[in-house]
Formats: C-alpha cells, sequence, structure tokens
C-alpha cells in the first residue's frame, strides 16, 4: 500500500463544535482531495460479512475468556459515529443499518499507517473493518480490528452528538440526516414497514388479491376531495393525480375479482395538517357479498394483527393516554354518539331545530337545505370526533355525504357507511357498495351540481364508471384504511410527518 500524501490536522485549538460549518467541510474536502491524489477515493470492492445487531445478539452470552478462544473473524461496514484516540489505539463506534459496534484500532494490530489514517477520518465517515471480537474491560463486545479502510469520505460534520437535530423542520427536510442520528426515528420507519407487510400478509392470507391500478386518472373519483391536476402531452388531455383507487377496484369486482386490495399513494390538494400530507398511503379493498357489518368485523381484526405485529401488542398508548385495540371497538350511530358524547337527549338529537341552533352557536353556518340526517352528521364532525379516543365504528352517515354507499333498506335517509375512530382521528372509512347504476348516475349528477354550484371537492361524473355498474356488480363492501395515521398510532407519533419519510415541505429559500 503507498503512502499518501500527509492528511491535513484538523484544528486542535478550538472545540468542533464551534467552528464554523464552512471551515469544518473546507478541511474535510482538503482531506478528499488528498486521498484522491493517492488513489481510489470512494472504493466498492469491500462486502461486509456481519451485521452489528446480530453479533450482539449471538454472543451475548459468550464471556470474554471464551470469545477470545473462539477468535470469531468478523468484516462489518458502517458509519462512524463516536472516536476516542489514544495515542498508540482508537476506540470507534460503527452505526450499521442494524445498530452498532465498538471498533479497537491500535497500533500492534493494523501498523502506523491505518492508525494514522483512523485518527484522521471524521464522524461520519463511512469505513470498513475486518478484525477478531472480543470484550473489553467494561465488558462490551468490540472487533479489535486487524484492518480499517475509508469507504466514502463524509464532507458534512453530523449535528452535534449529544443534542442532535434540535430544529423539528430540519429533521424532515434532512430526513437523511434525522435517520442517521436519531435511534428513535429509525426505529419508527421500521415500526411502519412492519405495519404495511402485516398488513399485506393478513390480506392475502384471508384470500385477497393485491393488485395496481392507475395513478393518472381522466376523471377523479372515489373521494370528495380537490385534485392534482396535470397535462397529458402525448393524449393532448388533462389528468388528475388519484384521490382515492376506489372506482378502479370496483371495476375489477364488475370483472370477476370477487376480492382485492391495493397499498395506493393518493394526492388530494388540500392543506397540510398534522393529520394531513398532500400525498399519502391508503390501503383499499374490496370483498363481494359482505356488507359493512362483515367489512367493520374484517378491520377491526386487520388492524389489532397490524398493531401486534409492528409493536408486539394490541395494547398501545398514545399521548400518555391508554390505547385499547385488545378489546371489541365500540359501535354507535351518528345520532347516537350525538346522546353519548355531545349531551343532548334522543328527542334533541332527532330535532332539526335544535341542531342547527348549536350549530349556530360553534359559529357554523349550516346550508338551507341541510336535512335531519346532514345536521346530526355536522354537528357530530364539530363535536364529537375529538373525544372518541378508544376504538369506536360510527355508521348509518347521510346520503348526501356517502355519495358511493349502499342506502339502508330501513332508512334510506342514510348509509350503510362507517368510519373508525381512534384517539379522536378518522383511521378508516368503508361501506356496503351502491351497485345500483341508475342511483349511482342519479347520485353523480347531484355531485356534478354541486361542482357547478362552486363545491370544488364534490365529484366528477364518471360516466365509464357507470357503464361498469350496468353490467353488473355483485353486492360488495369496500373499506381504506389510512397507513400514515395508522403508524402515528403505532409509534405514538404526534405528527404525520413523524412517520412519512419525505413529507411535503415548502421550497426552500
Amino acid at each position: 500500500m503507498s503512502t499518501p500524501p500527509p492528511l491535513p490536522t484538523p484544528a486542535a485549538s478550538a472545540p468542533a463544535a464551534t467552528l464554523d460549518e464552512n471551515q469544518l467541510m473546507a478541511e474535510r474536502r482538503a482531506k478528499l482531495a488528498a486521498i484522491r491524489r493517492a488513489g481510489v477515493a470512494f472504493p466498492n470492492d469491500f462486502r461486509p460479512t456481519h451485521k452489528a445487531a446480530d453479533l450482539h445478539h449471538r454472543h451475548a452470552q459468550v464471556a470474554g475468556e471464551e470469545l477470545e478462544a473462539q477468535g470469531v473473524k468478523v468484516a462489518v461496514a458502517g458509519r462512524l459515529m463516536l472516536k476516542r484516540v489514544m495515542g498508540r489505539a482508537c476506540f470507534g463506534t460503527l452505526q450499521d443499518g442494524s445498530g452498532r459496534i465498538q471498533l479497537y484500532v491500535t497500533l500492534d494490530n493494523v501498523g502506523a499507517e491505518q492508525l494514522d489514517d483512523f485518527k484522521h477520518w471524521d464522524l461520519g465517515d463511512i469505513l470498513a473493518c475486518e478484525g477478531t471480537l472480543f470484550r473489553t474491560k467494561t465488558g462490551e463486545l468490540s472487533v479489535k480490528a486487524s484492518r480499517v479502510r475509508l469507504l466514502t469520505k463524509s464532507l458534512r460534520p453530523l449535528p452535534d452528538k449529544f443534542h442532535g437535530m434540535a430544529d423539528l423542520e430540519q429533521k424532515v427536510r434532512q430526513r437523511y440526516v434525522d435517520l442517521m442520528t436519531d435511534e428513535a426515528a429509525r426505529a419508527r420507519f421500521v415500526a411502519r414497514s412492519k405495519t404495511v407487510a402485516s398488513i399485506r400478509n393478513f390480506m392475502v392470507e384471508h384470500g385477497f388479491l393485491e393488485v395496481e391500478t392507475p395513478m393518472l386518472h381522466p376523471s377523479p373519483g372515489g373521494a370528495n376531495a380537490r385534485p392534482f391536476v396535470t397535462h397529458h402531452n402525448a393524449l393532448d388531455q388533462d389528468m388528475f393525480l388519484r384521490i382515492a383507487p376506489e372506482l378502479y377496484l370496483k371495476r375489477l369486482l364488475v370483472g370477476g375479482f370477487e376480492r382485492v386490495f391495493e397499498i395506493n399513494r393518493s394526492f388530494r390538494n388540500e392543506g397540510i395538517s398534522v393529520r394531513h400530507n398532500p400525498e399519502f398511503t391508503m390501503m383499499e379493498f374490496y370483498a363481494a357479498y359482505w356488507s359493512y357489518h362483515e367489512l367493520m368485523d374484517f378491520t377491526e381484526s386487520l388492524l389489532r394483527h397490524a398493531a401486534r405485529m409492528a409493536t408486539g401488542s394490541a395494547s398501545l398508548s398514545y399521548d400518555g393516554r391508554a390505547v385499547d385495540l385488545d378489546k371489541p371497538f365500540a359501535r354507535l350511530s351518528v345520532r347516537d354518539a350525538l346522546v353519548a358524547h355531545a349531551g343532548l337527549t334522543p328527542a334533541q338529537a332527532d330535532d332539526a331545530a335544535e341542531l342547527h341552533a348549536r350549530l349556530k352557536q360553534l359559529g357554523e353556518e349550516p346550508p338551507a337545505h341541510w336535512k335531519l340526517a346532514e345536521l346530526q352528521f355536522g354537528l357530530f364532525e364539530a363535536v364529537v370526533e375529538s373525544k372518541l379516543w378508544q376504538p369506536t365504528f360510527i355508521v348509518d352517515y347521510p346520503v348526501e355525504v356517502s355519495p358511493l354507499a349502499r342506502a339502508s333498506d330501513a332508512n334510506p335517509a342514510v348509509t350503510e357507511r362507517f368510519e373508525l375512530f381512534v384517539t379522536g382521528r378518522e383511521m378508516a372509512n368503508g361501506f356496503s357498495e351502491l351497485n345500483d347504476a341508475e342511483d349511482q348516475a342519479a347520485r353523480f349528477a347531484a355531485q356534478a351540481a354541486n361542482k357547478e354550484a362552486g363545491d370544488e371537492e364534490a365529484m366528477y361524473y364518471d360516466a365509464d364508471f357507470v357503464r361498469a355498474l350496468e353490467y353488473g356488480m355483485p353486492p360488495a363492501g369496500g373499506c381504506g384504511v389510512g397507513i400514515d395515521r395508522l403508524v402515528m398510532l403505532l409509534t405514538d407519533s404526534p405528527s404525520i410527518r413523524d412517520v412519512i419519510l419525505f413529507p411535503a415541505l415548502r421550497r426552500e429559500g
């Protein structure tokens, strides 16, 4: 190995935290320039054979003397997170995708050249290390290095090791640094991955076929929401990013697939908040010959299963309060929820004038055309939603706010629809599907009229979907589950930005 030119020595007179970041980057670039002159600066010929977490797990109970006798050879790679220099020896902490392990680099084992290189490497650099496992005097499992190499030179300094990234927006904007330095952030996204995997497995095990439907729609549908609009040059027509996959999934029911699901990205051109992101993940599923009763039973089992797979338990804590997914979920109609949580008597809950007056007291002006069911729903949204902490299915929504749901045979003013609320947030929305082509056409027409009147969230008229229903769709039920909000619950995260790797942000500058 040829001896590289002398590496610049970092300024020793001032603590690193007080140095200007530009100065630190200049020093690191000078080091990289010296490495380039000496040979390959970014090699890709090292293959680690071990992971930190596996090493800790396998050798957790092995005493130091026994470990030395075994002479376990390892090869690890990762980011240098901590370093202590002590003359003829150095300690370093290497972080790979599974966890951390300590390195012990000495003059006797690696020689003067590699030891000097190690002393000049910076926190954040990505290293390779080959060596033998041993335990330090304090009992910490470590790698006694026989060879160390620099694989990637880090040009930017890491955040302060004791405080990490303090700016919450920077943690989101520079998620790569957040993941690098915050173990809790990494754990959240591991939990998210486990959640999605557990949902996918649960659906397949219950006979559902995973499908993919378009993200570019000629007409937005499946939800009351404002779409993102784009233009397809070759077709010379406007297209819409999907707000929901519902209408395509139901076309598949028409085509003969009786159980389908899609874990999908949807887009809504609306506000950003702790529970809303313009791009979000849902899981929607549809089953022929199910009603909203079977959907509620299945959704309850699904969420309980996901919680256990992602966290090990269905008894959770969110914002310091218990949330129990083990117990049967409560089920209330919109009307009964007003009685249970808004302080109304049954008679008041059925009095349109009373509901109208209460909404006005809250500073909301109900539209003149609202009937009893809509007034009940309006007051429910204003007063009750936030109080539903434990899992609760709310059923019997007005037809006017449920344009794709089947009307109740017992009460045509409401639909066979539910929403699931947990910690005061909607977690799922499902209903017995409307499969009457003529009824669906009439409801689309009413939505189109609302849009003409200025309602930007009203649905478009989808003539092809009506045509599909005219061929005949079996009676069915369908449900959408908000993956982001579910992960918020399972990881005790206060904001949706905490569980989306790269959420929408205003452009810098």
